[in-house]
């Protein structure tokens, strides 16, 4: 298994670094136009070129929720499930670290909300905890749903990080301005750990609503696909 986990801690540190790097690191530039569209895409990118990498390693789930569901769709023995989330927190907290790091460098730096997930005054949007909890958990179970449907004997072999990818990169389109996206506790968990303060108080809600999501997306795969 300590391979599995090397690969969950590099998918996790790279999903963060690119996703929330391309956030925190762009967004100096606004010029260039990176936007929501941009962010998106970075996050849909870091999933399939790491699902693609290490994928038939550990099953590229980069994801406390992901797992989650996984594990409550048979796909994940249980035995499994504590040493992913350690590992994939662990990966997200470094990723953050080293981005501090990085963005830390420009003169003038400024923290921000270093792409935090929050709800309320914290919402890029201004949407209430009960929009964040709905998108949160709604999103987080499609998007298991997604993955299990992806990687069915149903589908051709080799292209479920292409539906996964895209799938992310959706879920962020939608959400980014109710909640900044997180759909993974352990994304959320690393850049609340350096802003602190109301991000450290709201980051329950980004452990529950997609972990209650996952679990969703995995009774739902349960019911109605080919293990059913």
């Amino acid at each position: 298994m300590q391979k599995s986990l090397i690969a969950e801690f590099l998918g996790t540190f790279w999903l963060v670094f690119g996703g929330c790097g391309s956030a925190v690191l762009a967004a100096a530039f606004p010029e260039l136009g990176i936007g929501f569209v941009g962010v998106a895409m970075a996050f849909g990118l870091t999933v399939l070129t790491m699902a693609y990498a290490v994928g038939g390693i550990s099953g590229g789930h980069f994801n406390p929720a992901v797992s989650v569901g996984l594990t409550v769709a048979g796909k994940l023995p249980a035995g499994r499930l504590l040493p992913y989330i350690v590992v994939q927190v662990l990966g997200a907290v470094a990723a953050a670290s080293v981005l501090y790091v990085v963005a830390s460098g420009k003169a003038g730096f400024e923290l921000g909300g270093f792409a935090a997930n929050g709800y309320g005054e914290h919402s890029p949007g201004g949407f209430s905890l009960l929009s964040a909890l709905v998108i949160e958990v709604l999103l987080s179970g499609f998007f298991i749903f997604i993955i299990l449907g992806a990687t069915s004997s149903r589908v051709p072999a080799g292209f479920a990080p292409i539906a996964i990818g895209l799938a992310l990169t959706l879920i962020h389109l939608i959400s980014i301005p109710v909640t900044n996206t997180s759909v993974n506790p352990a994304r959320s968990t690393g850049q609340a750990l350096f802003v602190g303060g109301w991000a450290l108080q709201q980051l329950w809600l980004f452990w529950l609503a997609p972990i209650v999501g996952g679990v969703l997306g995995g009774l739902v795969w349960k019911a109605v696909g080919e293990d059913a």
